[in-house]
């Protein structure tokens, strides 16, 4: 066994390896770039080796600054995570030379799955079913048309060497493939060095499942069950779970036995992972399609490991260390039910833009890595940033993973709401009230789910998981009982009172466009002539707080904002004031402010770079017309115009970099 291995990757994946390690007594080694010096990561390896500065073209990007880091430490293997040079085979090779053993599948699997074109070719001769699509890499857009229409839209544009998300481009007509092919070609050259574009039928009402696969160098490869992936944004997986809730057990054999064919077919060992489509409109299940094989640990992992108790990263050092698995395909179960949730820096509340800033605050349900595989009581968190570290524009915007497990489907969707609820995350914009509403989403209960799930079930965007009367009552109460207590404690500190609520005290609450009437008693309120019974631990100063009400007990993030309460819980923000009855009747004689005319300009949603400007000042416009590229986070993502115009003004240059709300533009 190998006494120190080197990560070449950063934030949680990097934490997640050096425990596996250190439980396995092997001695870590972190290789770090400016912008992470003082990341988690960093802190737990025994060792950290400096590569460069913030892009990863600089640093954890440049095979030869990894090897001279294994040479400088004397690490004898090395765990690339995912992204980077996780799928390199030239990596591989070059370790290979170096006699540094790589802790993942050989160079020559990693070069035949990696390039999407011939990774499908492959697997057809492998007996695993394929999608229709070109064949071929495609040039031009005139090409890409031709293609286009000669196989039906919809269809689906994809870098060959892409993964993650980036380089696909969903086309339903000829102007998406006009507007779209060039940008595939672009993100596929800016993220992964190869431009080159392919094109294949887009498979409606799809949901994504994919195949844990697990190999030795001794010839046995096995198929650890599946995992649902559907809930995608932008192609982007968002929830996982394991096991499927529309994967029957003869299916699950089907899929699992042509994923091992694959591995074999191409001397596969390590983790990995088939990727197929399967039609939801098919209820036999056996329209089911390879997609890509993914030649490396996946995001999504921990799901596998909580419902198997297998450790896939241990099993990923013993393999490279040349020993045999030491279990049998019979020995491979399914013990309860395992859902992640993927914690972004983007706002759902602003069509999802990417965010970037520094985390003021940052509090989790349970400690980071904590407990086994399943974490502390069926909850666990893996997290690869800590308060006060930065998310920046260099880096994928994932801030953490939560992880819950249950013997149940709907007990451990019900400890991801719980554990929400508790996750404090201040300084930039987060997706965790989104995560919430999908989690209490009827229809994922339900567990019908597509890849178009988000895009059909948020068609006007992200406004906040829906409330019921109750809840709304509840928080009208909340607010109330908050006001009163902290009068109650100004008075105290004044010494002009006693400090001690009045029990009937009455009161008016607005938020969300509507009025309660509350009156406070002990042990609850009655809100609109409805008493609600409950109780909470909330005193001034406390930004979280446990609330039972009614039947129920939630998790309360609270904050205090000059006259207004902001609170968050269950997915939904709210922000309200609370007055005295009495005074409540001349609240509306307040002058508001208006806030400032900003219809005319083209605002910078995100901070990012400006790719391309797609107008000229003098040219006139028409609604939905492209006016700007931004990229972030290395996405592009294309500005178009609000109403018809004529541009005035352009205040941004290509290639420039913006901040948020920068004016790249002007309408007259």
């Amino acid at each position: 066994m190998f006494k120190k291995i080197l990560i070449a990757n950063r934030g949680e994946i990097a934490c997640r390896v050096i425990k596996t390690a250190r439980r396995m007594g092997i001695a870590t080694v972190a290789v770090y770039s400016d912008a992470d010096a003082r990341s988690p990561f960093v802190q737990m390896a025994d060792e950290a080796v400096h590569i460069g500065p913030p892009p990863a073209a600089e640093s954890y990007l440049l095979a030869d600054k990894i090897i001279a880091a294994c040479k400088e430490t004397g690490a004898e293997a090395v765990h690339p995570g995912y992204g980077f040079l996780s799928e390199r085979a030239s990596f591989v090779e070059a370790l290979e030379k170096e006699n540094i053993a790589f802790i993942g599948p050989p160079a020559n699997a990693i070069a035949a799955m990696g390039d999407k074109i011939e990774s499908k070719k492959l697997a057809k001769e492998a007996g695993v079913n394929t999608v229709p699509g070109s064949p071929d890499a495609i040039d031009t857009t005139e090409e890409a048309l031709k293609v286009s229409q000669d196989i039906g839209y919809p269809v689906m544009m994809k870098a060959s060497a892409g993964g993650g998300g980036k380089g696909m481009r969903l086309a339903w007509n000829d102007k998406d493939v006009e507007e779209g092919f060039e940008a595939t070609k672009r993100e596929g050259l800016n993220s992964f060095g190869d431009d080159r574009v392919f094109i294949e039928k887009f498979i409606e009402d799809p949901r994504h499942i994919e195949i844990q696969v697990l190999g030795d160098k001794h010839g046995t490869v096995l198929y650890l069950n599946e995992r649902e992936c559907s809930i995608q944004r932008r192609h982007q997986k968002v929830v996982e779970e394991a096991p499927s809730p529309f994967v029957t057990p003869e299916m699950r054999k089907k899929m699992g036995e042509q994923a091992v064919a694959l591995s074999k077919a191409v001397g596969y060992h390590s983790a990995g992972t088939v990727e197929l489509i399967v039609s939801g409109a098919d209820p036999t299940g056996e329209s089911f399609y390879f997609l890509e094989m993914n030649t490396r640990l996946q995001v999504e992992h921990p799901v596998t490991e909580a419902i198997t108790g297998v450790d896939l990263v241990e099993q990923m050092i013993r393999v490279a260390a040349g020993e045999k698995l030491s279990m049998t395909q019979d020995d491979i179960t399914i013990d309860g039910w395992s859902i992640e949730n993927r914690i972004y820096a983007e706002d759902p509340y602003r069509g999802f833009l990417p965010s970037t800033g520094r985390l003021v605050r940052y509090r989790t349900p349970v400690e980071p890595w904590a407990g086994d595989l399943r974490g502390v009581d069926g909850v666990r968190f893996d997290s690869g940033v800590q308060e006060g570290g930065e998310v920046s524009i260099f880096y994928d915007p994932m801030i953490a993973k939560l992880v819950t497990w249950a013997p149940t489907r709907d007990e451990a969707a019900d400890l991801q709401i719980a554990a929400l609820d508790r996750t404090e995350l201040e300084g930039l914009g987060h997706n965790i009230d989104f995560l919430s509403a999908l989690m209490q989403h009827e229809r994922f209960r339900s567990g019908e789910l597509t890849t178009g799930f988000i895009a059909e079930e948020y068609p006007d965007g992200f406004e906040g998981a829906e409330a019921s009367d109750d809840l709304r009552r509840a928080v009208a109460a909340w607010i109330a009982g908050a006001e009163c207590t902290e009068r109650a404690r100004a008075g105290r500190i004044s010494e002009r009172l006693n400090g001690t609520p009045s029990p009937g005290s009455d009161w008016i609450v607005k938020f969300g466009g509507e009025q309660f009437d509350v009156t406070l008693g002990e042990g609850g309120a009655t809100v609109n002539g409805e008493w609600i019974g409950g109780t909470w631990d909330w005193e001034p100063g406390m930004r979280l707080s446990t609330v039972a009400a009614g039947e129920q007990t939630f998790g309360v993030q609270i904050q205090r904002d000059g006259a207004w309460w902001d609170l968050t819980t269950r997915g939904r923000q709210y922000r309200g004031m609370a007055l005295p009855a009495r005074l409540a009747e001349h609240a509306g004689h307040m002058i508001e402010k208006e806030p400032p005319d900003t219809s005319k300009m083209l605002l910078c949603p995100m901070p990012g770079l400006l790719v391309k400007l797609h107008v000229a000042e003098g040219e006139e416009v028409q609604p939905g017309q492209p006016l700007a590229t931004v990229e972030a986070m290395k996405m592009e993502n294309i500005l178009r115009a609000e109403k018809a115009g004529t541009i005035a003004t352009i205040n941004a240059e290509e290639g420039e970099t913006l901040v948020v709300d920068a004016v790249i533009l002007e309408l007259e």
